[in-house]
C-alpha cells in the first residue's frame, strides 16, 4: 500500500498534504468523466472553511463520544469537503471537525471533491 505526500502552496504559505487509501481502497481514479475523482488527505483544521457553522450548532454529546472514539481509534470516517479555486469547504462532518477542534489535532481526514463557484452556491442555500 502506497502513500502519497505533497506540498501545495496556499497564498503566501506552504502546507504537506498527505493523502492514503481509505479504509484500505485506494482514492477513486477515472469515474464517468474521465478525470481524478475525490481523495482522501489530510487538511490543516485552519484551511477548512466552514460557511454553515454560523448556522448551526452541534450536539456537545455527540462532539464529546467523537472526541474519545478518535482520542482512541482515531477518525474512522473522513468529511467532505469541496475544493473550489484553490480553497476548501466542509459541508458535512460537523461534529467530527469540532472534535478535533477540541482535541487539539492540527489536521482532519478529508474526502476532496473539485467543485465549482455554481456548487458551492448550491450548497449554501
Amino acid at each position: 500500500m502506497a502513500n502519497l505526500m505533497m506540498r501545495l502552496p496556499i497564498g503566501s504559505r506552504s502546507f504537506s498534504v498527505s493523502a492514503s487509501p481509505s479504509n484500505g481502497s485506494p482514492p477513486v481514479i477515472g469515474g464517468s468523466s474521465g478525470g481524478v475523482g475525490p481523495m482522501i488527505v489530510e487538511l490543516p483544521l485552519d484551511k477548512i472553511r466552514r460557511p454553515l457553522m454560523r448556522t448551526r450548532s452541534n450536539d456537545q454529546n455527540k462532539v464529546k463520544e467523537l472526541m474519545e472514539s478518535i482520542s482512541v481509534i482515531g477518525l474512522q470516517v473522513p468529511i467532505d469537503v469541496i475544493e473550489v479555486d484553490g480553497t476548501y469547504y466542509g459541508f458535512s462532518g460537523c461534529h467530527r471537525y469540532e472534535a478535533h477542534q477540541k482535541l487539539g489535532l492540527p489536521t482532519i481526514r478529508c474526502k476532496i471533491r473539485k467543485g465549482t463557484k455554481e456548487t458551492l452556491r448550491h450548497h449554501l442555500r
